[in-house]
């Protein structure tokens, strides 16, 4: 008994016909009726009464079709299940990520996912939310890291928030901290040299917005930036940056960190994908072990809500290919 057998035993028996089942399974007619032939003279019995325009089972083949149904299923499930994990021998997963996140969340979880499955392929996406939305939208990406809300309505795609994490102010080791004072005020930047990213990154537009709150224009030192950038023009002691929390923790022994004063500044870290289809096994482990590294476990729509306050909206990446604005 072969499985080619069973499968074109059930197409005949949910189509009653044995042309329509043969264009069902898209082989030719008398090679499915041979072989269902060949499938009766094993078992020893007929499985079907054959009539003109009539084809009905007889009591072996309603005996036979509950079993066939069970065993192509499990066929498929044992399939399913080994190509399940061949995809974590080899294979990739195409992750879209906003810059910032290259330097804090990812580099930890890459290097214990490629320990983890060393044949697996990593391709990283570097941009902006705009452009990563789009990407896995259109299937380009497996997973995407952005920063919620999302920057316009994406009613196909599946968000889980994964951290809410806070923004500090990174100073050079000789430059006095704003203000004088732990932690510092969004009121202490009135006047201080700031290290501004470049227009259309989201935490120039979240530092501003709070100053402008504050009653004043901060005034930039330097400006249009990129994240290593801008860290090098800290370093190198030409003004204060606000840079998120991970950010700095992974910039070395050359900056002074400094918490803002609450109710401080924010961004809330998302993971996307798309609501329509599962994505490979593969990135199912790597969206497990996020999951895990940021201890969260929500999947919900995403919103498009509106900036509003300044709370949230930085962006984050890893390395591979970038572009497009508005990518911290």
């Amino acid at each position: 008994m072969q499985f080619q057998q069973l499968h074109y035993f059930v197409a005949v028996a949910e189509t009653r016909h044995f042309t329509r089942a043969a264009e069902m399974v898209h082989v030719a007619q008398p090679s499915l009726s041979q072989q269902i032939r060949a499938l009766e003279r094993e078992l020893g019995a007929d499985l079907f009464l054959r009539a003109r325009g009539n084809i009905t089972l007889t009591d072996a083949g309603e005996a036979l079709l509950p079993l066939a149904r069970r065993i192509l299923a499990d066929a498929d499930t044992a399939r399913h299940e080994v190509q399940e994990l061949a995809q974590l021998r080899s294979g990739r997963v195409r992750l879209g990520a906003t810059p910032s996140l290259c330097t804090g969340l990812l580099p930890d979880v890459l290097r214990s996912y490629h320990d983890r499955y060393p044949g697996i392929r990593l391709m990283i996406e570097e941009n902006g939310s705009h452009d990563l939305v789009r990407e896995l939208a259109r299937g380009a990406l497996d997973l995407a890291l952005v920063v919620l809300p999302l920057p316009a309505p994406a009613p196909a795609l599946l968000t889980t928030e994964l951290l809410r994490e806070d923004l500090v102010v990174v100073s050079g080791r000789d430059v006095p901290v704003p203000g004088g004072h732990r932690p510092v005020r969004i009121a202490d930047l009135a006047g201080e040299r700031l290290v501004m990213f470049r227009h259309g990154y989201d935490l120039r537009e979240l530092t501003v917005s709070a100053c402008r709150a504050e009653g004043f224009e901060p005034t930039l030192a330097v400006e249009g930036g990129e994240m290593d950038a801008v860290l090098g023009f800290v370093r190198a002691g030409l003004g204060h940056a606000v840079v998120p929390r991970m950010v700095a923790a992974r910039a070395g022994q050359d900056f002074q960190v400094t918490p803002l004063a609450a109710p401080g500044l924010h961004r809330t870290i998302g993971l996307a994908r798309r609501g329509d289809v599962d994505p490979p096994r593969a990135a199912r482990e790597l969206q497990r072990m996020l999951l895990e590294t940021t201890g969260t476990v929500r999947s919900r729509p995403p919103r498009a809500e509106g900036r509003g306050q300044p709370t949230a909206s930085a962006r984050t990446s890893v390395c591979s290919r970038s572009g497009g604005p508005g990518r911290a």
